[in-house]
């Protein structure tokens, strides 16, 4: 009689737990990152109290308070136990991503050969520059990363290689993953930008902007993006024209069936372990964002900007939340044999705008990274295909003191007392544009069921516009028709282009002219048109390429009518943010502008011996090629096919080269 009700009480249980949890989970979907940690233990409870319920025969019975202590300490120590058989046991996780792949091919009645056509996972690590990739490898802090370089501590031979690229002038993730997935960022001058004709600000990281940004490029190149073939992108700002989509924002504003962007939190958190694994690391997380920021504060650090308010939660979303159900969604992924997948972690790029770039909060956040990515590469071993595991990164940072901590103003005073308009006494703060912020905003407006916003509000009036973009800033006159020159902005403001270009917090501006088309100013009245631009004189701390990127930058239709560079001190490598991050990028100088690309050696090289990948565009093209390949690897004509060395020799490039990428979209 015991075993009989024990069954019927354990079978209830679990039928009510499969039936009802995905239930809830899909009316409050993003509520379980937040807080189900409590909640948890109270639907496990009742859900405990209603099964002994329904027992026929010797019907069990509890006092509903004792059913949810029972069931909490259940759902405890499984979370507990399966946390430490998944991650911390790398036998037991394997077993368990066979099994999970057996089975699934059982149901399907695949064969796993797919031809014997390899798949590919292309995984952006937000933020993370190409020297900070290699200093954290040489530091021990990312081994899975070692190992694939052949600097691990086993001294297999290397897997993999890693280039450097070059960014555009706008270094900042709408623009290079726009051109990586849709090979287009034709007309992208910033993360932020005000456009004239429609009296709209656009911003890369809100959904309906996003949508917009993707259209365009989809327009420009007549393809749908790098993900059409059997694609998913998971995390993005850009579907990539893939058919599966979890937590992509530029389909977050369409409304019904259409927006499957919140997907992915379903799918991951319709596993209650899922749920209490993620809330538990969730609090862990933002308790260890509130001990660093005092402890900084204790200690003094400088530079150093607010960390108070929501930016825990933000943190911990972005550290935490994003990261687990995309590393899960990438995993499925491989186990359903999709061809191409495209992610986006962000923990790293939020945590170093706030902590700094070489800090040890980034640091810490680099070891995460690497350790999921090595949850990744473990479950390609159980794939029903082969899969070649791409890394790569869509911008670095740069660190430094912001503007207004420098200098005690914000650009947007300086720039209102050069037009001699009145400066309030309180400086607005200039709020930090991380991309996670309003991915965390779009994420509880799903859990909320509440719709995105269209759009932005139109922007009148003649007082200037100031939009920060990192160390980029971009200054239009709304109630100017097209782009101001230098001589009517000079007869309409005297003072703003001189008071500008000589302040030591700024290196160079870009404006037009109706006498040589465009020009750069500098310091100490340096005047240059656009068309004779080398990379010496204002921009020769910059190093090559600048020139070449603010030229094509000021052939797009919505540049601003000012295009402001902070300053940059090549010896630290420190620029100064127009917003409240003291590890920045948008703009020119230092790592910002430098990402990488690790890609496995049976993939053809990125570029021609000697040469240099500029451009997200160009590295569109390289990953579409890649996608091409076969399993082995295939040289295109041009190239040597010379693998580049371990960490030691990774940190040379040669010279840029000119000549167009093959296949290129």
């Amino acid at each position: 009689r015991i075993a009989v009700t024990a069954a019927w009480g354990a079978g209830a249980f679990g039928l009510l737990g499969a039936l009802v949890w995905p239930v809830l989970v899909r009316a409050l979907l993003l509520v379980p990152a937040l807080v189900l940690g409590l909640l948890v233990f109270f639907l496990n409870g009742s859900l405990l109290w209603i099964a002994l319920r329904l027992i026929p025969d010797g019907r069990g019975a509890a006092d509903p308070e004792t059913a949810v202590v029972v069931a909490a300490v259940m759902s405890a120590v499984a979370s507990a136990t399966s946390t430490a058989l998944a991650v911390g046991d790398d036998d037991a996780y394997r077993r368990r991503l066979s099994r999970l792949a057996d089975r699934r091919r059982r149901r399907t009645g695949e064969d796993g050969r797919h031809g014997g056509v390899p798949g590919t996972v292309f995984l952006q690590l937000d933020g993370v520059g190409h020297r900070v990739l290699l200093d954290a490898v040489e530091r021990g802090l990312m081994p899975q990363v070692a190992t694939w370089l052949g600097a691990g501590t086993g001294g297999a031979a290397a897997t993999h290689r890693i280039t450097p690229w070059r960014t555009d002038w706008s270094s900042q993730t709408g623009a290079t993953q726009l051109g990586i997935l849709h090979g287009s960022n034709h007309d992208v001058p910033a993360f932020r930008w005000y456009e004239k004709d429609t009296g709209r600000i656009v911003v890369s990281s809100r959904p309906a902007s996003a949508a917009e940004l993707q259209r365009r490029a989809i327009e420009r190149t007549g393809d749908g993006g790098l993900l059409t073939v059997d694609g998913a992108s998971r995390g993005n700002l850009f579907s990539g024209g893939a058919d599966q989509l979890a937590l992509v924002l530029s389909i977050a504003a369409r409304r019904g069936r259409a927006n499957r962007s919140r997907a992915g939190y379903f799918a991951y958190f319709s596993d209650p372990a899922n749920a209490v694994r993620t809330a538990v690391s969730f609090v862990s997380d933002v308790g260890r964002e509130i001990a660093q920021s005092v402890r900084a504060r204790l200690r003094g650090d400088r530079p150093r900007v607010s960390r108070g308010g929501l930016y825990p939660l933000i943190r911990a979303f972005a550290t935490v939340v994003q990261r687990d159900v995309v590393v899960t969604a990438v995993i499925g992924d491989m186990l359903a044999g999709r061809t191409a997948v495209y992610a986006d972690l962000v923990a790293y790029d939020e945590v170093a705008h706030h902590s700094g770039p070489h800090s040890r909060d980034a640091a810490q956040v680099l070891s995460r990274l690497d350790r999921a990515v090595g949850l990744i590469a473990r479950a390609a071993e159980h794939a029903p295909r082969t899969y070649r595991i791409v890394l790569l990164s869509d911008h670095g940072q740069s660190p430094g003191e912001t503007f207004e901590g420098a200098y005690g103003l914000t650009l947007r005073d300086l720039v209102r007392a050069g037009c001699g308009l009145p400066v309030p006494r309180r400086a607005e703060r200039t709020r930090s544009g991380a991309e996670a912020r309003d991915a965390a905003r779009h994420a509880v407006r799903g859990a909320l069921h509440r719709p995105e916003p269209t759009g932005e509000k139109p922007v009148r009036g003649s007082d200037p516009v100031v939009l920060a973009s990192g160390n980029l800033a971009l200054i239009s006159f709304p109630d100017a028709p097209g782009r101001m020159t230098r001589e009517h902005i000079d007869r309409r403001h005297p003072a703003l282009l001189r008071t500008l270009a000589g302040h030591p917090g700024i290196g160079f501006l870009l404006v037009a002219s109706e006498e040589h088309g465009s020009v750069v100013l500098g310091p100490g009245g340096a005047e240059i048109p656009v068309a004779a631009l080398t990379d010496d004189g204002p921009l020769a701390a910059l190093g090559p390429g600048a020139a070449e990127a603010v030229r094509r930058t000021d052939g797009f239709p919505h540049v601003a009518d000012i295009m402001v560079n902070s300053m940059y001190d090549p010896g630290t490598g420190r620029v100064h943010a127009f917003e409240e991050q003291i590890g920045s990028h948008g703009g020119l100088g230092g790592d910002q502008a430098r990402p990488f690309l690790l890609s496995p050696l049976a993939l053809s090289e990125p570029v021609p011996a000697g040469g240099e990948l500029v451009g997200a565009e160009r590295v569109h093209g390289v990953l579409r090629r890649w996608l091409r390949e076969g399993s082995g690897p295939q040289v295109p004509l041009g190239t040597t096919g010379a693998a580049t060395g371990p960490v030691a020799n990774a940190r040379t490039t040669g010279a840029r080269t000119t000549e167009g990428e093959p296949d290129s979209a």
